[in-house]
């Protein structure tokens, strides 16, 4: 079982976001992700930076990704999402299937990231044989549904030419919209945002009128309120899924991914934190947290 490090969700300052990947390098993830997914505005990096970025990760040992935005609203994107399929040494996690299609024409293997909301075992056999070598499974689903989808013969035929990655840790992505609600909560209309998601690092939280977090606003993707937490599944993970994904928080991501590591067996239960649950990988409500 590998480790991975998905792509920072939040717009962090350029400086931190060096240091973060330095980290990156001297710690023992087996995989990173490289890229902007949620917003094109946010030009703190730019692709030639996460190269930069990308070449010193491989040679401190990195499987190193590029991942490729999520929602596509100008032409602009289209060409930036273009050189990101054109890099020419690394792989790409297509987030959008218009990224699956140029990879696809070019001959080129991708990674197909959870957004592409791939359900059932016909869509993972065809996405194999257009190039996929590793799978997202959807945030929501749950450990029940992924070891029936692996075990439908459709998908045991193709088994050894794909991976399984689970999204185990952070506030989860569930949907994008052409519209920017971290402007909007501050009143400011989307094309004069300046840019405001920079002062959330971990988004902008929203809590119901009795006070429960429920929400989590990140641009123009909203989160769950709350952190998943898979720490104490992972011995359940087992055999079954390949790359565990920690999703890049401001603070404590390098001590949480020591300590899924440590757990790989189950020698290191934790009880979770408060606001953060595990439900929907035990087929339960997502805002469950289960001992």
């Amino acid at each position: 079982m590998q480790f991975s490090l998905g792509p920072v969700l939040y717009f962090w300052p350029k400086a931190t976001m060096q240091a973060f990947y330095r980290q990156a390098a001297e710690s023992d993830v087996d995989v990173v992700y490289l890229g902007e997914t949620v917003c094109s505005k946010r030009r703190e990096l730019k692709l030639d930076d996460y190269l930069t970025i990308a070449h010193e990760l491989r040679e401190a040992g990195k499987q190193v990704c590029l991942s490729t935005m999520t929602l596509l609203e100008a032409p602009s994107e289209l060409r930036e999402l273009k050189r990101y399929c054109d890099n020419g040494e690394f792989l790409v996690e297509a987030n959008d299937v218009g990224a699956i299609r140029l990879l696809r024409e070019h001959g080129l293997p991708f990674v197909a990231g959870a957004a592409i909301s791939v359900y059932n075992q016909h869509s993972v056999k065809r996405l194999v044989d257009m190039g996929m070598q590793r799978w997202v499974m959807p945030v929501e689903l749950s450990r029940d549904w992924l070891q029936e989808l692996l075990s439908h013969d459709e998908v045991q035929s193709v088994r050894d030419r794909f991976e399984a990655e689970v999204f185990a840790f952070g506030h989860m992505p569930l949907a994008w919209s052409a519209r920017c609600f971290t402007a909007r909560s501050e009143n400011r209309h989307k094309d004069q945002c300046e840019l405001c998601c920079i002062k959330y690092p971990d988004g902008r939280r929203v809590d119901s009128q009795d006070g429960q977090r429920v929400f989590v606003l990140n641009g123009i993707q909203t989160q769950s309120g709350d952190r998943y937490n898979l720490i104490n599944q992972v011995p359940q993970m087992q055999g079954l899924v390949d790359v565990v994904r920690i999703s890049p928080q401001a603070e404590g991501t390098f001590d949480w991914l020591e300590k899924f590591r440590d757990n790989t067996q189950g020698a290191a239960p934790i009880k979770l934190p408060a606001g953060d649950v595990n439900g929907y990988w035990l087929q339960l409500a997502g805002m469950v947290q289960q001992a």
